[in-house]
This record gives structure tokens, C-alpha cells and sequence, in this order.
């Protein structure tokens, strides 16, 4: 759940919230629906209660009696559902509907005032609501306290609790529906301005924008001013160390140089051995400044920076034929756009690296390829299906074990161990290209060795890919 969207945990939670809070409505208002049948069903009762009451008048013999029975007909209706009873000192009268059996009172009072009675029953175990009223009747009906009972049926009133429960659980049904989407609706247009930061960083780390600005709503604006101002501070802390780079470089080559002055006066004097061992901690030296000053110059790239990939790759071949291992060998270029092999200038392949960059990258692998291929180097460039620029070069050498061709890109690894080499160049290549947004892979061509380096292609060229 964690790493669940933010957009769907609000949403469940939403949802959850929704229907708890509308299960708990349609429970309060069925029971506020079965209160108010009840207190309707209490209302009529009473009145059938008056009825009864203003029906009573002396028989034969003084016994009291009813003149008028009430007119709903099931009254009369044995276990019709509707009951009334009344307890006399004299005895006990009640409707037809009660048959063979009688309401359960308790004691007589003389006191007025209706009574709400829950816990009547009938002789099969059905609940009844009951009403209840002690009164003392005029001279003229005896003057005696009597106990007027009027019952229900709660079978009725159950039914249509839960009729209502029904179709109130379908319109809830649908309200949740609705409540859902609406929040669904809500969440995306309240977290849209978190797409937006998410379309702007996206344009930062590819180099199209390189601030994510002001203009978004007042809730996110903190955080966008903040990130902001961390870009500012990296950049400001990067520029100063491609500074301090810089004058580490200035620094040391006046050192470096005197050195190298050094060894051409003990050359001159016959030791060339002394000599040539102070020459070569001075090349590795000025190697290793070198590569600190690349890395500096790519750490702080412009987000605008463009390279011409056939320009440079032409620029590089052309100093290296000019070395002994360069000349030894056949060149083969080739350069492609997103339909295929054809002519790069109607569609010039831009990558998002500073020209010295890419030269730097090129020329460590156009090296290496020239200084193990048997006859023949070949240089292919063009754009894959994604947009981004993909050059492999190949040779037709010995190749690596599968073992050394990752290893080979860990800063200082070598498999030849002779020489100067100080097994930087294949890793500052795969640096120069990851700082770049791409990558750096290298794989046997069977024969030979091909390495593939993937660029992403510069703001320019995006739109006419």
C-alpha cells in the first residue's frame, strides 16, 4: 500500500468514508422512519381509544356496554390485528377481534393519562403496541375507575420499517455511487497541479526547462521555490568546483611542466631511463587532470547544450588516422536517422552533450577500437525507435571475456597493463554519458568488440523526431 498512487489511497479512503458515513445515515433514518410510524400508529390508536371511550353507555341491569364498536373492521375480525379492551370493577369487556383471549393490564389506577405499553403480546408471541388510559367515568355511567386498552399488531409497522429500509438502501446505493465519482473527479482535478511539478522536473532532467517557475497554485508554490533555489545552490556549488578544478589544473601545469624540463636535461646528460620514468608521471598526471576537468565540464552542462553527431564522429576519425595505430586500419562510418540509412543532412543527428564532451567519449572508444582491431573499425550512428541517438563502434579484434566487459567500466580497470594506461578512459566515457542522460555498454560483436553509447538527443532535434 505504500507504494500505491496517492491519487487511488485518497480515493479508496474516500470511498471507504462515503459508504460508512452512508450506512450509519440509512441506519439513523430508518430508525428515525420506525419512531415516526410508531408515533403515528400511537396517534391512531388514540384516537380509536376516544372512540371506545365516547361509545360506553349503561346497559340493562347498570352493566356498562358499547353503543357504537369502532368502524375499522378489524375490530371484528378475530386476530384481526386491531384490539381494544376495558377492565370494569364490574368485568371486562372487549372487541371480537381477541376471541378466546384477553390483554394482560396492569393494576387499575385511577389516575387520567395515556399509557404506551411495548411488552403486550399475543398468545402466539407476536408483539403488539398498546395505548392505555385509567379513567373515572361520570355519575351517569357509574362514577367507577375504569382501564381502557387500545393494541396493534406491530407486524404492520415492522413491514413498513423495512419497506423503507429497501428502497432507501437503493437510493443510497446510487448516492454512493454518485459521492464516489464525484470525489474520484475531485482528487483529479485537485492533484493535477502535482502532474504538472511532475511534467516540469521531467523537462529539468532532460534538459528543456531548468526551473520549474511560479506559476503554479499557492499549495505546491513552497515547494516548487524551494526545489528551486536547491537547483540554484547545486549549480552554484558545481560552478565552484569546475573552478577549483580549473586552478587545481592551472596550478599543476607549471609544476608539470618544470618537470618535464627536468627530464630533457637529464636525458641530455644520459639518463634516459630516469628521464622516461619522470615522463611518464607526467603524462599520467596531466591524464588524470584531464579527466577531473571532463568530469567538472559535464557536471555542469548546459540544459541547451548540442553536439552534431556526424560532425564530431568525422572530427575525431580524423585525428586518430593520423596515429600509427589509426592508420593501420580501414574505417567504415555510416550514420543513420529514425527511417533508416540516408543522407544526414536533410536530418542532422543532435545529441544533448557539449561537443567536447562527446569528442572525449568518442575518442577513448575510436582508441581503444583502433588499437585492438585486426584490419577494419566501423562507426554506426543513428536514432532508435525512442528518439534517443545510438552509436556503436566495432572491431573485428580478439573481444573480452564476457567476465571484463563490465568490469572494464569501473574506474581504473585494464586488461592490458603495460604502458601508461591508467584505465580511466572507458570510465569517464560511461561518466560523460550517464551525466548526459544516457548510458555506456559494451558486448562482443563475434568478432571483435562492439561498444554502444546512447545519447539523448538535444532540445533542438526533439521536435522534428
Amino acid at each position: 500500500m505504500t507504494r500505491a498512487s496517492l491519487r487511488l489511497r485518497l480515493a479508496l479512503a474516500g470511498a471507504v468514508a462515503i459508504c460508512l458515513s452512508l450506512a450509519l445515515a440509512g441506519w439513523g433514518l430508518t430508525l428515525l422512519f420506525s419512531a415516526h410510524v410508531e408515533r403515528r400508529a400511537v396517534g391512531e390508536l388514540e384516537t380509536h381509544l376516544d372512540q371506545v371511550l365516547g361509545a360506553l353507555e349503561p346497559g340493562p341491569g347498570g352493566a356498562l356496554t358499547l353503543g357504537n364498536q369502532p368502524a375499522d373492521p378489524r375490530f371484528r375480525q378475530p386476530y384481526g390485528g386491531l384490539y381494544w379492551q376495558i377492565d370494569t370493577p364490574g368485568g371486562t369487556l372487549r372487541s371480537r377481534s381477541l376471541w378466546d383471549w384477553q390483554l394482560s393490564l396492569p393494576a387499575l389506577s385511577p389516575t387520567d393519562g395515556l399509557a404506551v405499553l411495548d411488552d403486550l403480546r399475543t398468545p402466539d408471541g407476536r408483539r403488539l403496541l398498546g395505548v392505555e388510559r385509567s379513567v373515572v367515568l361520570s355519575p351517569s355511567l357509574g362514577g367507577d375507575p375504569v382501564t381502557i386498552l387500545l393494541a396493534m399488531d406491530r407486524t404492520a409497522l415492522s413491514e413498513a420499517t423495512r419497506d423503507f429500509a429497501e428502497d432507501l438502501l437503493a437510493y443510497l446505493g446510487l448516492l454512493a455511487v454518485a459521492l464516489i465519482a464525484a470525489g474520484w473527479l475531485q482528487l483529479r482535478i485537485g492533484l493535477r497541479p502535482l502532474g504538472e511539478l511532475a511534467r516540469r522536473l521531467s523537462a529539468i532532467r532532460t534538459g528543456d526547462a531548468e526551473r520549474l517557475g511560479g506559476n503554479l497554485p499557492s499549495e505546491v508554490r513552497p515547494l516548487a521555490s524551494d526545489f528551486d533555489a536547491l537547483l540554484a545552490a547545486r549549480e552554484a556549488e558545481m560552478q565552484a568546483a569546475r573552478r577549483r578544478a580549473g586552478d587545481l589544473a592551472h596550478g599543476l601545469k607549471t609544476p608539470l611542466q618544470a618537470l618535464l624540463g627536468e627530464s630533457q636535461r637529464l636525458r641530455q646528460a644520459g639518463h634516459a631511463q630516469t628521464a622516461e620514468s619522470i615522463e611518464q608521471i607526467v603524462g599520467s598526471m596531466r591524464q588524470h587532470v584531464d579527466r577531473e576537468l571532463t568530469r567538472a565540464r559535464v557536471a555542469t552542462r548546459a540544459g541547451g547544450a548540442c553536439s552534431d553527431v556526424t560532425a564530431v564522429v568525422a572530427q575525431v576519425i580524423d585525428v586518430i588516422v593520423r596515429t600509427p595505430a589509426g592508420a593501420r586500419v580501414d574505417w567504415d562510418t555510416s550514420m543513420a536517422g529514425p527511417g533508416g540509412p540516408g543522407p544526414t543532412d536533410d536530418l542532422p543527428m543532435q545529441a544533448a552533450l557539449d561537443p567536447a564532451d562527446l569528442a572525449e567519449a568518442l575518442g577513448t572508444l575510436l582508441e581503444n577500437a583502433a588499437r585492438y582491431a585486426r584490419r577494419c573499425v566501423a562507426v554506426d550512428a543513428r536514432i532508435n525507435k525512442t528518439g534517443a541517438i545510438e552509436i556503436d563502434v566495432r572491431d573485428d579484434g580478439p573481444g573480452l571475456p564476457e567476465s571484463a566487459l563490465t568490469r572494464l567500466l569501473d574506474r581504473g580497470a585494464r586488461l592490458d597493463e603495460r604502458g601508461g594506461n591508467t584505465g580511466l578512459g572507458l570510465a569517464i566515457c560511461r561518466e560523460i554519458a550517464e551525466g548526459a542522460g544516457g548510458r555506456l555498454m559494451l558486448g562482443n560483436a563475434h568478432p571483435g568488440l562492439r561498444a554502444r553509447l546512447t545519447l539523448p538527443a538535444a532540445r533542438q532535434a526533439r521536435g522534428r523526431i
